[in-house]
């Protein structure tokens, strides 16, 4: 089973070596001591969600303090090939479930998209607590999966926005119940003709209501392209992940190594 992890602000496990101690203090220590129950002795990763990873032993637990003695420091490469998640902002924090799963199954960055057809609105103070909360959210998703990495929350964008994104990136994906092409096909030629070094993958998944044509022509115009996921409409809460899962498995994210 792997260890428990939690997480330390990003540099400070440069140049930690065997034997010495960190200290956690704070949300994390009292989660390792109250929730976690943890006790010295026991085996934990500290990850710096940078990709940093300490794997150490508890050697005293307080209830405002973790200690753990560093056993090894490894660092995880991100992926050649990175996958964002554009999600349309949706009602019921189905936009919330989206990017928590998707942090799970392993994405890099998500951006918030106001997208025509979105019920929920982002605006002035909401909308620092909204991106802060989506922050929180994913970090929490990436401690449950035990990543060393806390994907980016990007700053919100409308379409206009999201139009400069879809150029700026190596492939924008729609995902979208009227393409003709299967997004295994898209990712597969394009994976195919994509030379060496690192790339970008926008996955895009409109509101409830769907992307409206006005959007799907103005993103397409900067570039993107339409994909079919399934034979099924799935919920905005659900598309991206399954996108997700789908691009990890063509471009051999999931490979063993």
């Amino acid at each position: 089973m792997s260890n428990p992890v939690f997480f330390t602000p990003a540099g400070s496990l440069d140049g930690m070596a065997a034997g010495e101690v960190i200290v956690l203090g704070g949300a994390e220590a009292r989660h390792a001591v109250t929730v976690k129950r943890l006790s010295p002795g026991e085996a934990v990763d500290i990850v710096d969600g940078a990709g940093t990873r300490m794997t150490g032993k508890v050697v005293a637990a307080a209830a405002s303090e973790l200690e753990v003695e560093c056993g090894s420091l490894s660092f995880e490469d991100r992926p050649a090939v990175r996958l964002v998640l554009v999600q349309a902002l949706a009602k019921g924090d189905r936009d919330e479930l989206a990017i928590e799963t998707a942090t799970e199954l392993g994405v890099d960055a998500v951006i918030p998209w106001q997208s025509e057809r979105s019920i929920v609105r982002w605006k002035g103070d909401r909308a620092a607590r909204a991106h802060a909360k989506w922050e929180s959210s994913v970090a929490a998703a990436a401690k449950q999966a035990r990543r060393a990495w806390i994907p980016e929350v990007r700053a919100a964008v409308e379409t206009a926005g999201l139009s400069a994104a879809v150029e700026a990136a190596d492939l924008a994906v729609i995902l979208h119940e009227d393409a003709v092409r299967p997004l295994r096909t898209v990712l597969e030629r394009w994976q195919a003709a994509a030379g060496a070094g690192p790339r970008e993958i926008l996955l895009i998944v409109g509101p409830e209501g769907g992307i409206s044509p006005r959007e799907v022509t103005k993103l397409c115009g900067q570039g993107a392209v339409t994909a079919l996921l399934g034979h099924h409409v799935l919920r905005s809460s659900t598309a991206g992940p399954a996108a997700v899962v789908l691009a990890s498995d063509v471009l051999g994210r999931w490979a063993a190594t």
